[in-house]
Parts: C-alpha cells; structure tokens; sequence
C-alpha cells in the first residue's frame, strides 16, 4: 500500500469533561475500522470490518496491509472484528464464513509478520448460525489465558444454552486447548469446557484491570439495559430471562431488570447508548482517571468515565459526545498514558493534555 499524507489537526472542543484535553486527528482513510492494538510504542494493528488488516506507523504514518488467509462474512454486524497482539502473535476474532450463509464468532492465532500471517483457528463458537448480528467479539489476555466474548446471534435465550457457545464468555490457553480449571471442571459438568460464564446478549467491550487484575464487560441491551460489569467465573448475567430494564424492539417486556441467582452489573443504562469498547485507565495523562472505566457509546457517540469501588457503581462523567463520530475502539498507549480511538466514520484519533 502506498504511503498517505495525513494533515495533523488539533482541536480543543468546548464540551469537552476538562478544557485541557486536546485531540488530535492522526489519520483519516480507514474503512470502517472495528480494533487496534499496539506492537510496541510507535506501531499499531488496525482491523476494518471489510477484511483488511492493516499496520500503522505513528510517528511517520506509514500504513501497510497484512495478507491473511481468514475466511469473513463481512454482512450485518460481522466481519473482520477483534485484534489483539501479544508476544509476537497476533489473535483475531471474525465472522467465519462457515458455509450456507452460516458463520461463527470465531478467533485465529498467527506469528505476527509485516507482510502477511497466516491464521489458524483457535476457537469457533458452535453451533454456527444464519445472522449478521451480535458477535460480541473482543478479546483480552490474563494469566496466559484468553477471554472471548460471544454474543447470542440475535437468538435470545440460546444464552442460557451452556451446549452451546453463543451469549457467553470463553475462556482458553493461548493454544486454544482447554484451562483444567474451568466451570466444567469446577462443578458445571455440563457446560462446554470453554465456557467461562453465560447469559450475555452482545458485549463489544471486554478489558483487564491492571489495579484488581479482574475482568470488565460492557454488554449491549436491546431497547435499554446496556450494562458495564465484572466477568464472574460460573456466574449467568441472565440474558434472555432478564430484561436488565429494557424491553423488545416491539416494546414487550422482557423479564425484571435483575434478581438473585444471577450475575449484577455494576452500572445499568436506560434507554441504551449502544455501549461499545471500554478500558480500565492506568496512565500519566489522565492521572486523576486512574482505576476508572473508560467506556464508548455509539448512540450519542460519548466517551464516558465511570467511577466505581468494590463492584459499586459511584458516578458516571461524560467526557466529550459527538465529536469524532462512533467510538468503535479505545486503547491506552502504555507510555504515555494517552488515549487512541477509531471513530466508524475512519478517523484514527488522539486524546491528550
């Protein structure tokens, strides 16, 4: 790919959370962009729904295509989705075209290379399923191990199925064989080895906490009950029997926002602000945020920071809303502490003092 000039703007919006913060527009020719994730200091990966996968320089916005041998579906709300480099491997979560217009949530390990990797599957959600919706798909690493969010498809209550992977969080080593830890292993003996936890709906936003090395979600609701929690080994967020306050798209309830017996968010939102990728803040910065989740709506296209102790929800800030389009992606750059985003209509941004 050739090279491509970028002119660097830098703007100080008047809503913004703190006038201090500046953005800074770093590129804007990406197609749908969905993840990135940083190689090291200065080199990123980037994915786009339609299948491209991309390096990017940040210091001389040097942009490259990888070849890859992954199978997509790029229709409804799949694609080509998480990207999470690690150690000289690169993981990614897609849509795989599993045939007769089926796919699946599906991850692939490759050796990382410039030019070209070539992936093999690690997991794929079964069974796949005839829909371009709720893929869920983000990915994180803890204790050598990989955490995979599978969301149900648009199928419901297939999210109680513990037979089956849709609506739930997976939990693999790095080889994609099975931890001897598991629920499965640890009194669930009829779930599927992989699975860490059920009844999710749609969580596009998965992240470690350096502060309690504890896994955060934010999952999508349907007509409310977005929510931002914890990933509970065992534990069911009760998706399709609760309703997390909100209602069918036809406007029928549900069931009860929560009861006992099933996993508690930590924070609910009513109606939905179509909650998207979320990180746990540990930077220089925005020192005041450490241990706060960062987390991205794209309804209003805000940037939120939720402050909360012990599982307890404290307060919710907005930072800034309706600035650089649909938020799809945030990471945190681990030197300096300042924060990268890819907005859906292709911008790759820079938040900063």
């Amino acid at each position: 790919m050739k090279k491509i000039i970028i002119f660097l703007f830098l703007f100080n919006f008047s809503n913004l959370y703190s006038s201090n913060i500046k953005f800074e527009k770093i590129f804007d020719d990406l197609n749908k962009p969905w993840s990135l994730t940083f190689i090291d200091k200065e080199n990123i990966i980037i994915t786009e729904k339609k299948g491209r996968l991309l390096t990017f320089n940040l210091k001389n916005k040097n942009v490259h295509e990888i070849k890859h041998n992954l199978s997509i579906i790029s229709s409804g709300q799949g694609g080509l989705l998480d990207v999470l480099y690690d150690k000289g491997q690169a993981y990614v979560s897609y849509s795989e075209n599993r045939g007769n217009w089926k796919s699946s949530t599906s991850v692939a390990k490759g050796n990382f290379h410039k030019k070209e990797i070539k992936f093999k599957n690690i997991f794929r959600a079964e069974p796949p399923i005839d829909s371009g919706y709720h893929f869920g798909s983000r990915l994180v690493i803890k204790d050598d191990h990989l955490y995979i969010t599978a969301g149900e498809r648009g199928q419901g209550m297939i999210a109680q199925d513990f037979t089956k992977h849709p609506g739930s969080i997976i939990r693999i080593n790095l080889d994609g064989s099975i931890p001897n830890d598991n629920p499965k292993y640890k009194g669930k003996m009829d779930w599927l080895p992989e699975i860490f936890q059920i009844g999710v709906r749609n969580p596009q936003g998965i992240a470690l906490s350096p502060y309690d090395n504890k896994i955060y979600l934010s999952n999508h609701g349907a007509k409310g009950g977005d929510w931002f929690g914890v990933a509970s080994i065992g534990e069911n967020y009760g998706w399709k029997i609760l309703g997390w306050g909100g209602t069918n798209y036809s406007g029928t309830k549900i069931g009860p926002k929560w009861k006992p017996g099933f996993s508690k968010a930590i924070k609910y939102w009513v109606p939905s602000i179509a909650v998207s990728a979320m990180t746990i803040y540990k930077g220089d910065t925005f020192k005041e945020w450490n241990g706060d989740a960062l987390i991205s709506s794209l309804k209003d296209q805000s940037l939120r920071k939720i402050k909360f102790q012990n599982n307890k929800f404290l307060n919710e800030e907005i930072i800034f809303k309706g600035n650089i389009g649909r938020i799809r992606d945030i990471k945190i750059h681990n030197e300096t502490g300042d924060l990268y985003m890819l907005s859906d209509n292709g911008g790759l941004w820079r938040m900063f003092k």
